[in-house]
């Protein structure tokens, strides 16, 4: 709770800094800002409470999945230094954004009734509705905020109405209450059907959040025409407050219709990722390749939820900080060269090797994670996840399957890794590096191996 109140009085007074006539205050302010809202968050480690007649509960589902959150925006800020540079007019509002739907993630992770979860999905989805469109000078950032709206609210009425019906089925809004409903509903040996349309219809609402297919049309779109920066805030805080929504949700109220949802998920699962890793292939932008691979990652958190067993929540946790990590540092690599080349296609990274090799270097850990390649943290992603789900000998299938497409995805991270050190360069111009943005590059690039060498400083948190 107090890293909500924190967040939200945090974005307030970033907005009244804003006024001031130098912009070069804000990033080091936001930055102490989200250090003190990490560290705050911590303390409630151990310390499981609940507020607002137990709307809202803070437990350490809740403190681990606002510290990955709270970290990735951390690390994700230096590389907006292009902004200050250029003394961006509205650079204190992108910020304050950025903290406000940090304050609706916060509260996907922590709530404990059906209309808190509600509300922190519209919290976040509103910010990232202006922040898809903050180009107003792009076209296709303005494409991009009216697909995101457009389609963002009517999936969120979907999600509404899904909740409705449930309320409808249990007379409550409270996550508990609705589990003990389905439990006492099972033991009369009685079926809800409203219940029942309301459980899939909000599967469907929330699969749009987290960009599942056939509900991730969006993604490529949004993700190509948003602000880098944002993109990638989107591609990561976004997607882990939705999946962990998702499976505290399925978890916490919905056990006790596993087999009615079950083969729903399973079916999502797949298409997920076999569209994110095919549709990946074919792409020649760099930045089209990364909205589809984010795809394809959404099927691999929901790997660990259709598993549903005691390995599920670590193997979340787990997979969202390494793919958080090398996600951050690909769009961080991704932003310097676009701002100094002027296009995001693999042809931009061609010689980087040689011109800038902290950069390439970043940029290759990140796609060696995110093919799951051994000594990063992505390795020990996947292989969590596919424990978890091979404690369902049922579901072999899928593992192989979910191999199979990795192994796809080996060609398609790689082809950036060949443009940077076995592609000549168009010129031999060096591509303009802050110190801020070196520093944060290779404590990413560190952290990446770190949770690929000792994979428990993450796995046993929860």
């Amino acid at each position: 709770m107090t890293s909500i109140i924190l967040l939200s009085v945090f974005g307030i007074i970033n907005l009244f800094v804003g006024f001031a006539k130098s912009k070069k205050v804000l990033l080091p302010l936001v930055l102490i800002f989200l250090a003190v809202v990490f560290a705050i968050n911590l303390m409630d480690w151990n310390n499981t409470q609940s507020y607002f007649h137990n709307m809202l509960t803070i437990d350490n589902y809740a403190v681990a999945f606002t510290g990955i959150m709270t970290l990735t925006t951390l690390l994700l800020l230096p590389f907006s230094q292009r902004y200050i540079a250029r003394n961006d007019a509205n650079l204190a509002e992108y910020y304050s954004l950025l903290l406000f739907s940090l304050v609706g993630a916060v509260m996907m992770v922590s709530y404990e009734n059906l209309i808190m979860l509600f509300i922190g999905v519209e919290i976040l989805s509103i910010a990232m509705y202006v922040l898809a469109g903050s180009d107003k000078t792009s076209l296709r950032s303005n494409e991009a905020a009216l697909k995101y709206f457009l389609m963002g609210s009517f999936f969120t009425g979907i999600m509404l109405f899904g909740i409705v019906m449930i309320y409808g089925g249990t007379s409550t809004f409270n996550i508990t209450e609705i589990a003990a409903a389905q439990a006492q509903l099972n033991a009369d040996g009685l079926s809800n059907t409203m219940l029942t349309l309301g459980i899939l219809v909000l599967i469907i609402g929330i699969s749009f959040k987290i960009s599942a297919a056939p509900f991730h049309f969006w993604a490529p779109d949004v993700y190509e025409g948003t602000p880098t920066l944002f993109t990638a805030f989107m591609s990561t805080v976004v997607k882990t407050a939705g999946v962990a929504a998702f499976y505290k949700l399925m978890e916490a109220a919905f056990a006790a219709s596993y087999t009615t949802w079950f083969p729903t998920l399973v079916a999502i699962t797949v298409l997920t990722l076999v569209i994110g890793n095919v549709g990946a292939v074919i792409q020649t932008s760099f930045k089209r390749m990364m909205a589809y691979s984010s795809i394809s990652h959404a099927g691999y958190l929901l790997m660990a939820l259709v598993a549903f067993n005691q390995q599920s929540d670590t193997a979340i946790l787990f997979y969202s900080a390494a793919y958080a990590t090398a996600t951050i540092a690909a769009f961080g690599v991704l932003k310097m060269v676009q701002d100094n080349r002027g296009n995001a296609t693999y042809e931009a990274f061609n010689g980087l090797g040689r011109t800038n090799p902290l950069l390439a270097f970043a940029m290759t850990v990140s796609m060696l994670s995110l093919a799951g390649i051994p000594l990063t943290a992505g390795f020990f992603g996947k292989f969590f996840v596919f424990s978890a789900l091979l404690q369902n000998p049922n579901m072999l299938w899928l593992v192989v399957l979910a191999v199979i497409l990795a192994a796809v995805g080996i060609y398609y991270y790689f082809k950036v890794v060949i443009a940077m050190y076995m592609q000549p360069a168009a010129n031999q111009e060096v591509v303009e590096v802050s110190s801020l943005a070196s520093f944060t590059l290779i404590l990413i690039t560190a952290l990446t191996i770190l949770l690929g060498t000792a994979p428990a400083l993450v796995s046993g948190l929860i």
